[in-house]
């Protein structure tokens, strides 16, 4: 039997293909796709896991040859974003350079990716954002201004942004939302990677949260509304098995959620069609 018979576009907004630490794009699609998946949102790894540190537009053109391979060679659709992870700054201030020089270096790279998304070789900037452990104030202001760069720079060409930041309750929804009030941007567009169930608009004060699909977490969400993204944030390491949740985990939980009953039919389609279309500005 089928293991999507409605023919859902499931879609994983957020998860990694690596084919020199993992097993690959097509293994990774492949697995997705015999369980359900069709859409694949794929954000550029770090620089440093290919092994050329800061060489941030080789990052980005790797994973849209990634998604191209993905598109071409299985029944997935997929679609990069692409942007500089945070804990890049930290590395580059490590490596000697000054918080200036690093987010010079980083302006420069998503500006290129800016250039990606208007030739629609991707679809969004992300991840972009905060480092999720410790650092100094004054990286963090930094890091901050890199945040609101790349919202600058989205606003100019209308696309998402995917946030990678520490853990993120209301407080922080609420700081995120004031970035984007700053200047205007469609909060709608300004998607937490990684998030919790924070569905309600009194929770993520407008922001879209990418909801971490474990069980628990996808139950209070769906308890709550249908306004949100679901994700893995699979790594598609061979030396991290087990870190966050597997390539299958969208598919099997959503198909299961509808059996079950606690999704229904058109959350699903909500879930992982119109809201995927209006906030990307793309078919699935």
């Amino acid at each position: 039997m089928k293991a999507n018979p409605l023919e859902i576009p499931i879609t994983d907004n957020h998860i990694h293909v690596d084919p020199i630490n993992g097993i690959g794009p097509v293994k990774v699609a492949k697995q997705f796709y015999n369980v359900g998946g069709r859409v694949m949102i794929i954000p550029n790894k770090p620089s440093w896991t290919f092994g050329e540190p800061f060489k941030f537009k080789k990052s980005m053109d790797l994973v849209i040859s990634y998604a191209k391979d993905i598109s071409e060679n299985t029944e997935v659709k997929a679609f990069p974003i692409v942007g500089v992870h945070p804990a890049e700054i930290s590395r580059l201030v490590e490596s000697g350079k000054s918080l200036e020089d690093s987010f010079e270096m980083v302006k420069k790279a998503l500006e290129y990716g800016k250039k990606l998304i208007l030739e629609k070789k991707a679809v969004g900037i992300g991840e972009i954002g905060r480092p999720h452990y410790e650092v100094s104030e004054e990286e963090m202001e930094y890091q901050n201004k890199v945040l609101k760069y790349g919202l600058e720079l989205a606003k100019d060409i209308d696309c998402p942004v995917q946030l990678h930041t520490e853990s993120a309750s209301e407080k922080e929804f609420k700081e995120f939302a004031s970035f984007a009030d700053e200047i205007n941007f469609n909060k709608k567009k300004l998607i937490k990677h990684f998030s919790g169930p924070y569905i309600k608009k009194d929770e993520n004060f407008g922001l879209t949260p990418s909801v971490m699909s474990g069980k628990d977490n996808i139950k209070i969400a769906i308890s709550k509304g249908n306004n949100f993204l679901m994700e893995t944030d699979y790594l598609d390491d061979l030396t991290r098995p087990g870190a966050v949740l597997g390539p299958k985990t969208v598919p099997k939980r959503t198909l299961d959620f509808i059996n079950k009953e606690i999704f229904t039919e058109k959350d699903a389609f909500k879930i992982h069609k119109d809201n995927i279309e209006s906030i990307y500005s793309i078919e699935v």
